[in-house]
C-alpha cells in the first residue's frame, strides 16, 4: 500500500489527544487545511471513494475532536459520507489509502474498528436517537460529565427518525446532546422539501444578524445560570455569527436551544463556539453553513453530485478519469431504467415515478427531466416514498418507486400495511439488489427476496438482462397487478443492443434457457448469467446441464418446477440474495411440499455480514460466482476434484 506524504501538522497526529495536546487554536487552520490535502491527495489516485461530502465538514471535524475529549465524549457522525477526516484524526491516517478496498477500513463508522466509531452507520438520520441513548445511559451511569455530538446533515433531517429523535430529546432535558447540523443543501443529489426551504430561510433572513439582545433572551430563560446568564450570552453572542429566529424556531419548539447559523469553515470560529456550548446543560442544536466539497476548487466550482463519489481524478487538473472500453459496454441497469420507465410513461398516463432522495443514483432523474409533473424526489424519507405512492395507487396512479434494496428495509411495515393489505397496484424497483461491493455490510441489497415474498399479494421478480427487465417492468404496469417487486443489481447489464421490444410476462412464469439430462440450474436474476458461463465452461467435460431462469421468485412456475424435479434429482438454485429464506428456499419449499426428492445444493449470499470489496470478489467470496457454480457441478457429477473447495455448502 502506497504511503503517502502529510503535512508537517498533520504528521505529528496520531490521535485526538495529539491534536489538543500539540497544537493552539491559532494551529486549527492549517491543520485543517493538511487533513483537506491528504484526503484529496488520497482519493484522486485510488477513487473508489466519496468525496465532496468529507471535505465540506473538514474544519468541523478538527473543531470537533479539538473541543470535546472524544472518545469519552461520544461522537456520532450521521451517514458516514462525512466520516474521512474523522478517521484520519483517529489512528487510520495510515491505512486511509486502504479506504472501502478489501480487506481494507471501512468508508463508514464502523464500531468493531476503532472506540472513536461510537456508532456504525452507513444509511441515515440514526445518530441523534443513537447519540440520546447514549446520553441517558450515560446519565444513569452517573457518567453525568460525557458530551455527546450527533453530527447530522441537512438532508438526512428529512427524515422521520431523525424527528423521532429530537422529538424524545426535547422530552430528555437533563440528556447532555448536542446537534451538530451540517448544512450544506446537499444529501447526494440536492435536498427539496419544506425543511430544506425553511433552513434557507435561517440562512438568508435578517433576523439571523449577530444580535446579543435576542441571545440574552435565549440564555436568560434557562433558570440553573441564575445570576451568571448574562456573562454567559456575552461569551456566546462574541462567538456565534447569527443568533435565534424572532419568528417561531421549528427546533425551538421541539425544546432544543437553537445556536446560529454559524460558518462552518470558520474553524477557530467553531471551536469557540463549541467550548462555550460546553457549558449549556440540555439538548441543543449548532446550526453550521458549509460548502460541499469545500477547499477544493474543482468540487466547488463543479457539480457537487458528481463530486460525491468521482472516482480516480487528476488532482492538478479536476479532470476525472474515465476508462474508455475498447468495445461498445452494456448499459448500466439504472440507466436501462431510466429510459424504459419514459418510454412507458410517454404510453400510459397513469405512470408516476417516486424516489427517496436518489433520482441520479436510480436514474429517475431522467424522466424528472422529461416530465417533471409526474416524478417525486421525496427526500431521504423511504417510509413516506412507500405510503406517499400507495396514495397515488388508491387514486388509479400506478407508481414506480424506485428504492435501494437495503434502503427499502427501512419501510418494509409500510410496504406491509399500507401496500400490500389494500392490495394496491405500486411497483417496487429495488435497485442495487445484491452485493453492492465498496459501501459494504450496511449497503447490501441482501434481504429484499426474503422479505418479500413472505408477504401476501406480493408479486417478487428479477430479471436475468436487460431485456428481462423492460418487459418485467412492462408487465407491471397493466392494470390491477397489485404489489410488484422487481429488483435488479448494482452496475451494468449483458446486452449492448438492449432497446429490445417490449412484451408482457405471464406473472410466475419462468423460461427454459438451456437443455441438458444430468442436473438442472435454476436461477433467478443476474446471476443466471454466471451460470450460463459455467455451463459453457463445462462443456468440454461432457457435463449436461439445463438452465432454468425463473424470473419469479412468488409465485413460482410451479408446473416448470414439476418437470424439473419429476427428472433431475440433482438441482442447483442460484440467487444474489440471502440464503436465509431466499430463492433457493423457496424451491426447497416446493419440493418438500409436493414430496419430490433431489439433491438441491443452494448457492447464494450466506447468513452473515458481508464485508466491502469489489463486486466480482464478493461473489466469489460468498460462491456464486462463475467458478463457485463450475466446482459445484463437477462435485455433484463427480467430474474431478479440482476446484471443488470452492463450491458452497459442501
Amino acid at each position: 500500500m502506497k504511503k503517502y506524504q502529510t503535512g508537517p501538522f498533520l504528521s505529528q497526529i496520531d490521535l485526538p489527544e495529539d491534536l489538543r495536546e500539540k497544537f493552539e487554536l491559532d494551529d486549527l487552520p492549517q491543520v485543517s487545511q493538511e487533513v483537506r490535502q491528504y484526503i484529496v491527495d488520497v482519493i484522486s489516485e485510488i477513487g473508489n471513494s466519496h468525496f465532496g461530502a468529507s471535505l465540506g465538514v473538514i474544519e468541523l471535524t478538527v473543531a470537533l475532536h479539538y473541543v470535546f475529549n472524544t472518545p469519552y465524549d461520544q461522537l456520532v457522525w450521521d451517514v458516514g459520507h462525512q466520516a474521512y477526516g474523522h478517521k484520519i484524526l483517529t489512528g487510520r491516517k495510515d491505512s486511509f489509502p486502504s479506504n472501502r478496498l478489501k480487506g481494507g477500513i471501512s468508508g463508514f463508522p464502523k464500531r468493531s474498528e476503532s472506540t472513536y466509531d461510537t456508532f456504525g452507520v452507513g444509511h441515515s438520520s440514526t445518530s441523534i436517537s443513537a447519540a440520546l441513548g447514549m446520553a441517558v445511559a450515560n446519565n444513569y451511569k452517573g457518567e453525568k460529565d460525557r458530551q455527546h455530538i450527533a453530527v447530522i446533515g441537512d438532508g438526512a433531517m428529512t427524515a422521520g427518525l431523525a424527528f423521532e429523535g429530537m422529538n424524545h430529546a426535547g422530552y430528555e432535558k437533563e440528556a447532555n446532546l448536542l446537534v451538530v447540523l451540517n448544512d450544506n443543501c446537499m444529501s447526494i443529489d440536492p435536498n427539496v422539501g419544506a425543511l430544506k426551504e425553511y433552513l434557507t430561510d435561517i440562512t438568508t433572513s435578517q433576523t439571523y444578524n449577530k444580535v446579543k439582545d435576542d441571545v440574552w433572551k435565549l440564555l436568560g430563560k434557562i433558570s440553573k445560570f441564575g445570576p451568571d446568564a448574562q456573562t454567559i450570552a456575552s461569551k456566546i453572542s462574541n462567538a456565534l455569527k447569527g443568533s435565534l429566529l424572532k419568528q417561531s424556531n421549528l427546533f425551538e419548539s421541539l425544546n432544543f436551544r437553537y445556536f446560529g447559523p454559524v460558518d462552518g469553515h470558520d474553524v477557530i470560529g467553531l471551536a469557540k463556539v463549541m467550548e462555550d456550548l460546553k457549558n449549556i446543560p440540555g439538548p441543543k442544536i449548532l446550526h453550521c453553513i458549509t460548502r460541499k466539497g469545500a477547499g477544493y476548487k474543482f468540487s466547488e466550482e463543479g457539480n457537487p453530485t458528481k463530486w460525491h463519489a468521482p472516482g480516480v481524478f487528476n488532482k492538478d487538473t479536476g479532470e476525472i478519469v474515465k476508462v474508455v472500453p475498447k468495445s461498445p459496454q452494456p448499459p448500466k441497469y439504472q440507466d436501462v431504467f431510466g429510459h424504459t420507465i419514459v418510454e412507458l410513461a410517454e404510453k400510459n398516463d397513469k405512470i408516476m415515478g417516486v424516489t427517496p432522495a436518489m433520482p441520479s443514483g436510480c436514474s429517475l432523474n431522467i424522466m424528472m427531466e422529461a416530465m417533471p409533473e409526474r416524478t417525486f424526489d421525496v427526500g431521504i424519507a423511504e417510509q413516506h416514498a412507500v405510503t406517499f405512492s400507495a396514495g397515488l395507487a388508491t387514486q388509479g396512479m400506478i407508481p414506480f418507486c424506485n428504492i435501494y434494496s437495503s434502503f427499502m428495509q427501512r419501510a418494509f411495515d409500510q410496504v406491509l400495511h399500507d401496500v400490500a393489505i389494500q392490495n394496491l397496484s405500486v411497483v417496487f424497483c429495488l435497485d442495487r439488489a445484491g452485493v453492492v461491493g465498496a459501501d459494504g455490510a450496511t449497503h447490501h441489497g441482501a434481504y429484499d427476496l426474503a422479505y418479500m415474498r413472505c408477504i401476501p399479494n406480493m408479486v417478487v421478480s428479477a430479471p436475468m438482462n436487460e431485456a428481462e427487465l423492460r418487459n418485467l417492468m412492462f408487465t407491471a404496469q397493466h392494470e390491477n397487478m397489485g404489489p410488484f417487486s422487481i429488483r435488479y443489481p448494482r452496475g451494468n447489464g449483458t446486452m449492448t443492443e438492449w432497446k429490445t421490444p417490449l412484451q408482457k410476462i405471464k406473472v410466475g412464469t419462468g423460461r427454459k434457457v438451456s437443455s441438458g439430462n444430468d442436473l438442472a440450474i435454476l436461477t433467478l436474476g443476474h446471476p443466471g448469467n454466471f451460470a450460463q458461463a459455467a455451463i459453457e465452461e463445462l462443456k468440454s467435460s461432457g457435463a449436461s446441464v439445463a438452465h432454468y431462469d425463473m424470473r419469479f421468485v412468488k409465485p413460482l412456475d410451479e408446473m416448470m418446477l414439476h418437470e424439473i424435479f419429476a427428472k433431475f434429482d440433482k438441482v442447483i438454485t442460484v440467487e444474489d440474495g440471502c440464503l436465509m429464506g431466499g430463492f433457493g428456499s423457496a424451491v426447497i419449499e416446493f419440493m418438500v411440499d409436493q414430496k419430490y426428492s433431489a439433491e438441491v445444493v443452494r448457492l447464494g449470499i450466506p447468513d452473515e455480514y458481508v464485508h466491502h470489496g469489489t463486486q466480482e470478489e464478493l461473489w466469489a467470496d460468498c460462491r456464486y460466482d462463475q467458478a463457485a457454480i463450475v466446482a459445484t457441478i463437477k462435485h455433484m457429477l463427480n467430474l474431478g476434484v479440482e476446484g471443488v473447495e470452492k463450491a458452497a455448502n459442501l
